[in-house]
């Protein structure tokens, strides 16, 4: 009787767990996997909830190599996607430590998200935040002139945005040429008209909604771009990292394109997290884009 009460608390505690992991949002769940994996061991969190936009109480985690180097290291500032209505830098410290964990300084920001802001809040909260990073990374060991700019799916489009209409870092006295590079992992660049509930929620007020697509400011000078994305991703489909690539090289721009057979929109991120590299090599191609150019 004793060990069937015992054996009876242990599955409702397994069970409780259970129930309170899938109840958090992905990217959270995504973490706390990695969390239990062994490996990138030479990352750390170097300063957390740093406030740079104090209107709106938005702050940034910033993740860094164990072992500082003596030399002011590169910075690579994510940020993550979630549709403009869900996320959280925290949720994405995986790939702040996996970033890290090559040798780079990496900054998660936050942004306001749908229903408190639509386009073009989430840019200008962004915009701060890059801004911020090229005044102050220096002092925590960051090298101001070597800033690369990541992010998936709603916050590819945030850094590509940032990347190729110069008047959101104007706005900030910045200017886009500050970025080294730019790697996107499935981002959404060329999907006006607004037919998704997603889009219409963030766009679809906007007076001008070209002014809205990153495919209508490529430019020859723009900083080089890694575009990547699934296979199998059928929410922010493979042709609009094909035709913002297609567009810069034809502008005489520098943009490269990378799908992975197989992989969805969800599994792309999940590649950079431990207990899933083996899906694609995601982490790997970013960091030699990061690498070549920094």
């Amino acid at each position: 009787m004793k060990w069937l009460l015992i054996i009876g608390l242990l599955v409702l505690v397994l069970v409780g767990a259970g129930w309170w992991f899938f109840s958090q949002p992905g990217p959270k769940q995504l973490n706390m996997a990695n969390n239990a994996f062994p490996g990138d061991g030479d990352a750390r969190l170097l300063l957390p909830d740093q406030k740079f936009d104090d209107q709106h109480g938005l702050a940034l985690d910033i993740w860094a190599p164990t072992n500082i180097s003596a030399e002011p290291l590169p910075v690579i500032v994510f940020i993550y996607g979630g549709g403009w209505r869900d996320g959280a830098k925290e949720h994405y410290a995986f790939a702040g430590r996996a970033l890290a964990n090559r040798g780079y300084m990496v900054v998660l920001p936050d942004y306001r998200l749908f229903p408190d802001t639509r386009f073009p809040g989430f840019l200008e909260d962004s915009a701060k935040a890059l801004a911020w990073v090229h005044d102050n990374i220096g002092t925590f060991g960051g090298d101001p002139e070597r800033i690369f700019l990541s992010g998936q799916s709603a916050g590819a489009y945030n850094v590509m945005m940032l990347a190729l209409d110069r008047q959101w870092l104007g706005r900030e006295g910045k200017s886009p040429d500050l970025i080294q590079g730019v790697a996107a992992l499935a981002g959404p660049y060329d999907f006006y008209p607004f037919d998704s509930e997603t889009t219409r929620q963030s766009f679809g007020d906007y007076p001008a909604p070209a002014m809205t697509q990153p495919v209508n400011f490529v430019r020859p000078d723009a900083p080089p771009l890694w575009l990547s994305s699934g296979s199998n991703d059928t929410q922010v489909r493979p042709r609009n990292s094909k035709i913002l690539r297609d567009r810069m090289l034809d502008a005489g721009g520098d943009a490269e394109y990378v799908e992975y057979p197989g992989i969805d929109h969800l599994e792309i991120m999940m590649a950079l997290a431990k207990p899933f590299r083996h899906k694609a090599p995601v982490l790997d191609d970013m960091v030699a884009f990061f690498d070549r150019h920094r």
